[in-house]
């Protein structure tokens, strides 16, 4: 009897967390006409549940469900960290939806089953599980970006996403089908055992590998896998893209954590060199193109291109340092686009996007300390001490050279330094220029604007005190390799 409560215990969150997305679903339905805040309270209330149940795990690890699911410290960790991304969505997201008239429970429920297969994905320890994880997670952010339908550009982004994700959902899925011809098991850890006695030139392995790389990319916005991203970015609701920024990004880091370092540590040499090219393409992809972007959210769809370049160079060390380090890079990332995206959602009024670089033009005259969060946001974007994003790109940077790659690591130097010109632009705008004609009042919203600084505000604390998270990372990564 206690193994099977054990057993059912290691999956308590996701179970909450499928449970309470019904309760949301139902309680909308009949009380979202005269109740319209019970969606997003009970999200809330789901989140701060799971988040609770899931901290009383840590420490515990095993497997549950015939090997379907497993608890380890990253499993923890990365969870913790997506309540909190969606968590900080939910909290900016209400009066942007109201003023859109698209304030309804649906958009919460996507959002908790979104979060669903991001859990899925982070404690899959089967290529069953995994991949069932990101279709859920998919299916659910193809829905979230369309959701606007009286949008064509929503719409049109919505179609797009769809074709092109499935694509690199076809991808992912052939590569395992080849790992799983080939091993003859679907279980991770005997996937990795299996593979010890294959040779790095086995063409089937190499071409398993090649296409898990390539879904992986996709899902992460490495380039030349990023074609999705400026658009999706763009035409989608800012809410739903502050989502895209956040959360699933984790669960793109744990598909390399389970499938590549859990399952395919043995073959490392074989991907590292993939990763490099990666690596490479994306950090001069994402830095020079979004130079030339006028539209803010394209302008951080391209950063993120290039933000994924320098999260790949802990991938490309291969070490212990360089996978916490990475998965450092991630955390912040997370909180950084959290924060870009929560700007523009704090600007955004009825009729008017804040989405233009020129909209921030003189927000120093209009709402100084405004000007000041985005300050933190851009600086921390751009590596500029003392935010975290300095400490970021100096983790990933450390990790490549102990590993030996100091070419590369210049090389991320290089354009990053190129890269903090469109952040600094944006500076620029805000403090040395004038307000737009037609830029309208900023509409009060106490909630959203106490998010925000709280979230601008921990980039910088974190950047002075950025030890207890990066311990936090390395804990995570105990076991990995």
């Amino acid at each position: 009897m206690n193994a099977f409560l054990l057993h059912w215990t290691f999956a308590i969150p996701e179970i909450w967390v499928l449970i309470m997305a019904c309760v949301v679903l139902l309680a909308d339905l009949y009380l979202g006409e005269r109740l319209r805040d019970v969606a997003p309270v009970l999200t809330v209330l789901t989140l701060l549940g799971a988040a609770v149940l899931t901290f009383f795990e840590l420490g515990q690890s095993g497997t549950t469900f015939a090997g379907l699911l497993v608890l380890d410290p990253f499993t923890n960790v990365a969870e913790l960290f997506s309540y909190l991304a969606v968590l900080m969505v939910v909290l900016y997201s209400r009066r942007y939806l109201m003023d859109r008239g698209i304030y309804r429970g649906e958009i919460y429920v996507l959002l908790l089953f979104a979060l669903l297969g991001v859990m899925v994905m982070v404690s899959g320890a089967n290529l069953l599980s995994i991949y069932l994880g990101l279709e859920l997670l998919a299916l659910s952010q193809y829905a979230l970006v369309a959701f606007n339908r009286d949008s064509l550009i929503a719409t049109e982004a919505g179609l797009k996403y769809f074709v092109l994700g499935a694509l690199a959902s076809g991808l992912l899925l052939y590569g395992m089908s080849l790992l799983y011809g080939l091993t003859g098991t679907l279980e991770v850890r005997h996937i990795a055992a299996a593979l010890v006695n294959v040779t790095s030139s086995n063409l089937i392995l190499v071409f398993a590998l090649v296409f898990i790389v390539a879904g992986i990319a996709f899902k992460l916005g490495a380039a030349p896998f990023h074609m999705w991203l400026p658009d999706v970015y763009q035409g989608a609701p800012t809410v739903v893209t502050t989502f895209l920024a956040s959360a699933p990004k984790i669960g793109a880091f744990a598909l390399i954590i389970r499938l590549l370092v859990d399952g395919g540590y043995g073959m490392l040499e074989s991907w590292q060199q993939i990763f490099i090219a990666l690596t490479l393409v994306s950090l001069v992809v994402g830095n020079l193109i979004a130079i030339a972007q006028q539209n803010l959210k394209r302008m951080l769809a391209y950063s993120t291109v290039g933000h994924v370049g320098f999260l790949s160079l802990g991938i490309v060390a291969g070490t212990e340092a360089g996978f916490a380090s990475a998965f450092f890079y991630t955390i912040v990332y997370v909180l950084m686009s959290l924060a870009g995206f929560g700007m523009i959602l704090l600007l955004t009024r009825a009729g008017f996007e804040a989405d233009r670089i020129d909209d921030f033009k003189g927000l120093s005259q209009r709402k100084p300390w405004y000007a000041f969060l985005m300050l933190i946001i851009m600086f921390s974007m751009a590596g500029v001490p003392p935010t975290v994003g300095f400490y970021a790109k100096l983790a990933v940077f450390q990790a490549v050279i102990a590993a030996g790659y100091v070419w590369l690591a210049v090389i991320g130097v290089l354009l990053a330094v190129i890269g903090a010109f469109y952040y600094l632009r944006v500076v620029k705008v805000m403090y040395f220029d004038a307000p737009e004609p037609e830029s309208g009042p900023i509409v009060r919203d106490d909630l959203a604007s106490a998010t925000l600084s709280i979230n601008s505000l921990a980039l910088l604390v974190l950047g002075i005190i950025p030890g207890p998270l990066m311990a936090f990372c390395f804990y995570a990564m105990q076991g990995v390799i």
